[in-house]
């Protein structure tokens, strides 16, 4: 995986637009759990491709360091050495002077050497660090990203659950008013209220059975006493 593959992916994966991405998903609550499942496995990957990207660039730093370090060094080797030429051609020993002084050339060759190989890494270090910063800002948006992500799935699971609870009290309330119970009892209150009156009615039918009764106990009693009187008449 390059480097600019890896800040891509990154850049890509913080800039996504989830808003957009829910208004297209069937089940919201499913896509969020799916696209924490995906985010979250993504700053993995990205966080070991930067962990990476960030340990070559600190061994190009060593480097470097060893680089500036030997060149330090060998500008005192020649240093010494030149200084050893100059005391022992005063001194008239002129071979062993040129020694020295070939031996701090040799020093300065490599010092420049040293020189070059730390000049040519700077440039590379210099665009390594601004990657190694860019990818760094890239793990920080997907984490604020996934923080956002879990926010919103854990609002809408909230209002789902609140939603379903009032749909099922509407649908018992709905049930209430098309099957009242109170019409039942009403049912059952005009039927008692029926027997009700033919008990009445049959009372009042039984009352005045008796006064007929009684009406021509009545009657016979009339008749007889007519009868009476008329043989009284006759006596």
């Amino acid at each position: 995986m390059t480097k600019q593959t890896i800040l891509g992916r990154v850049t890509q994966l913080a800039k996504a637009n989830i808003n957009a991405l829910l208004d297209q998903a069937e089940d919201p609550q499913k896509m969020l759990d799916q696209l924490i499942r995906d985010y979250s496995n993504n700053i993995a990957e990205a966080e070991e491709a930067v962990a990476s990207t960030i340990g070559n660039l600190r061994l190009m730093e060593q480097d470097h360091q060893e680089d500036v370090t030997a060149a330090k060094e060998w500008g005192g080797k020649a240093l010494a050495a030149s200084r050893k030429a100059d005391e022992l051609r005063g001194g008239g020993q002129t071979a062993e002077a040129d020694r020295f002084d070939n031996l701090a050339k040799v020093a300065l060759g490599r010092q420049l050497q040293s020189e070059k190989e730390a000049r040519t890494a700077e440039p590379t270090i210099a665009a390594q660090t601004e990657v190694v910063s860019k990818l760094r800002t890239g793990l920080d948006q997907m984490k604020a990203k996934l923080g956002e992500l879990q926010a919103k799935r854990d609002e809408l699971v909230a209002r789902a659950r609140s939603a379903q609870a009032q749909n099922t009290m509407m649908d018992a309330v709905k049930s209430i008013d098309v099957l009242d119970p109170t019409s039942e009892l009403s049912r059952f209150e005009d039927k008692v209220r029926r027997e009700e009156a033919r008990a009445v009615g049959k009372q009042e039918l039984a009352a005045s059975s008796l006064d007929a009764q009684f009406e021509q106990l009545d009657a016979l009693g009339d008749s007889a006493e007519i009868e009476a009187r008329l043989a009284a008449l006759k006596g």
